[in-house]
């Protein structure tokens, strides 16, 4: 039976705890009275997947069974996630090949022909070929790819179709195959709650036109958890959007979920509360870190990025969009929910090395402001862990270092935009709209592997809300240089953020630390 979440306070026996620090890891001491929040141990993963798949396909929620769905002469399409979740990437086989290769089996035997797959990529970059076999398999991939296996790109003029406003006004677009066909199974992989639903149609496959309608600093802003959807405004607009979509074509969901064990056995201590440490974890620690401290930034990344989590399968459910997405959040929070009491003075975050964003590639300064606060700040129901004014402390080294080829247009949004303002509404109003029309940065969105011009733009409203919420946002170890360029205060060791946070909130102030990953979500009474 794996143990729940637990909100452990500091006392003098309590060991230091672990600190991740972009692609290195430390263990630091927190102040008595402290608090650390653990994520719960990994929940059983499902025995027998392919069974489980199987049922859910045969009996689905408030839908007819998929078999009754297929017929011989349909134009049939398969939309899936990206890789920018499971993070890190899942361990072969990925939970969605499993399901499309029952799927793609049953249409067979249905004497479907017309099949295409689409990776769902809303504004994101184009994966490679290999990444994309890694999420489909062999079978599907050698059968499937190029012709009918591939990328959405939502700058395609002919690629794409214009289905109407909301009724708030949201435009919505959609991927024309998608549209066009008979049937569309959505296959996706939740590990938050941030994501599927009406979301996985609404943004994979629509352009920038639909997307901006939800993704912009007055949506973000009133948005009190963006891991809450009933309390998100980005989410209503997506259920919006997405009713008028099913209201266009037939589309039949499939969600997945899997438990937290996020690390192979090599990287297993990062898995365990510090107190349940054993010899042999304390040696790998001590290992990693002597790796860690001496090994240059672009080998450790290669080392980390080749690392494949052996997740385990806790749910599928298939269906109705509403339905499903609502026995899907069950068994996220299932996983990740902890209960903690109050909220707190300062929340100290380890940022690691991997967010969404920078699958195999450097995590730059904007993503690391979208990682640590845009992300691991907003895991929270209720109201965020730290108290408004309080003081958020993230540590990562916070260098100038960017990928050329997945994030160009990062590098001028840092160079040009921050140099100008940090203000996500200045921002907006001024930069966003040119640098999603620019040639350069559409162009190299469509045919090489870069994320779309406006990206840049969304990773930083992301952490709109909690720059607003914090009376100050302090990091340990980064770059000063570029610290002061985010906007924020830049510390050398954590003990000195805590002096420095003092002169925000007081002495003796309240602490606590939040020890992702595996990712928590923190349920604040």
């Amino acid at each position: 039976m794996a143990r729940p979440g637990a909100v452990i306070e500091v006392d003098r026996n309590t060991p230091p705890v672990l600190f991740h620090f972009g692609e290195g890891v430390r263990l630091e001491k927190l102040p008595l009275g402290a608090r650390i929040v653990y994520p719960p141990d990994p929940l059983d993963p499902i025995a027998h997947p392919e069974r489980a798949i199987k049922r859910a396909l045969a009996k689905p929620l408030d839908d007819d069974p998929l078999k009754s769905l297929l017929r011989r002469g349909m134009k049939l399409t398969i939309a899936f996630d990206d890789l920018s979740l499971p993070l890190p990437p899942m361990a072969a086989p990925d939970v969605r090949q499993l399901v499309m290769e029952e799927v793609i089996d049953m249409a067979a035997e249905a004497g479907v022909e017309d099949i295409h797959l689409i990776a769902a990529l809303g504004l994101h970059r184009r994966m490679t070929a290999d990444e994309i076999r890694h999420i489909v398999g062999d079978r599907i991939f050698s059968t499937f790819w190029p012709d009918r296996l591939y990328q959405h790109d939502g700058e395609d003029p002919e690629a794409n179709v214009y289905i109407g406003k909301t009724s708030a006004g949201e435009d919505v677009t959609l991927h024309r195959r998608a549209a066009e066909s008979d049937l569309v199974i959505y296959v996706n992989l939740t590990l938050v709650p941030m994501d599927g639903g009406h979301k996985s149609m609404a943004t994979g496959l629509a352009t920038y036109r639909g997307i901006r309608e939800h993704h912009n600093v007055k949506t973000l802003m009133s948005s009190l958890s963006y891991m809450n959807p009933p309390d998100s405004a980005l989410h209503h607009s997506c259920i919006r959007q997405g009713q008028l979509i099913e209201d266009t074509v037939r589309v039949f969901h499939i969600e997945t979920t899997v438990n937290n064990r996020a690390f192979p056995s090599i990287a297993n201590f990062m898995q365990k509360r510090e107190t349940d440490w054993t010899a042999q974890d304390q040696a790998m620690f001590l290992g990693m870190k002597q790796f860690t401290d001496i090994a240059p930034p672009a080998f450790k990344r290669s080392v980390f990025h080749a690392m494949r989590a052996p997740y385990g399968l806790t749910g599928v459910h298939a269906g109705q969009v509403d339905a499903v997405h609502e026995k899907t959040l069950e068994a996220v929070r299932n996983q990740i929910s902890v209960r903690v009491e109050g909220q707190t003075d300062i929340v100290t975050i380890g940022v690691p090395y991997l967010g969404p964003y920078n699958v195999n590639a450097p995590m730059n300064p904007v993503l690391v402001v979208c990682m640590g606060l845009g992300y691991l700040f907003n895991f929270y129901k209720n109201k965020p862990v730290l108290r408004k004014g309080g003081v958020a402390i993230l540590t990562h080294p916070c260098r100038y270092e960017f990928d050329a080829v997945q994030h160009p247009s990062y590098i001028d949004f840092y160079d040009e935009v921050l140099a100008d303002t940090t203000d996500p509404q200045e921002i907006e109003t001024k930069y966003e709209l040119r640098f999603a029309e620019d040639p350069w940065f559409r162009q190299l969105y469509r045919k090489s592997h870069a994320y779309h011009g406006a990206h840049p733009f969304y990773a930083w409203y992301w952490a709109a809300h909690a720059m607003d919420h914090a009376g100050d946002i302090i990091i340990v170890g980064g770059d000063r240089d570029v610290v002061h360029r985010l906007g924020f205060k830049c510390a050398t060791t954590l003990e000195d953020a805590f002096e420095m946070a003092e002169q925000t909130v007081g002495r003796y102030p309240s602490v606590t630390h939040l020890r992702m990953p595996p990712i928590l979500l923190a349920d604040v009474e």
